[in-house]
């Protein structure tokens, strides 16, 4: 059973919908053997999901209704085999806590650089700025499955 986590500042916006945009992405393609979970560098733990990604999500058909914040810690990178970020501040957050080689901002995974492979944090923005964010989530989770998927089917 491989573990996946989507790590954003508040566990909250952008890591929850990830979250459930990967887990949907696998299960489409009949990856069965992935869990995949969220955390936040900076998370109020026990926080619902933000009133924005909540609605986005509705949009979506993606429920985040249960969804509970969690702070990023040393175990929960540990049980980790691949930690994406939203950001690169997050993923020196994350190789700080012993996760160096197994993290990638999630842009940079899906092959973007520079300012385009980050995913901005919409939060206390207006809906328009969610639904930008989960578009721009929606397309990178598409592209990293992918070559997850290749990846782990590679000889090794």
């Amino acid at each position: 059973m491989k573990r996946l986590l989507m790590v954003c500042t508040g566990n909250i916006c952008r890591s929850p919908l990830a979250e459930s945009l990967m887990r949907s992405e696998l299960q489409q393609i009949g990856v069965n053997d992935v869990v995949v979970s969220s955390a936040g560098t900076g998370a109020w733990e026990g926080a619902p999901a933000s009133e924005g990604a909540y609605l986005v999500g509705l949009e979506h058909n993606v429920d985040l209704s249960h969804h509970s914040a969690r702070l990023l810690t040393r175990d929960l990178v540990r049980e980790s085999d691949l930690i994406f970020t939203m950001a690169r501040h997050q993923r020196a957050r994350v190789e700080d806590l012993g996760g160096e080689g197994k993290v990638y901002v999630l842009g940079e995974y899906a092959g973007l650089s520079g300012p385009d492979a980050e995913v901005s944090d919409p939060f206390g923005a207006d809906l328009e700025v969610y639904r930008e964010t989960f578009d721009q989530l929606q397309r990178l989770t598409e592209i990293a499955v992918e070559r997850f998927v290749r990846e782990r089917s590679e000889p090794h």
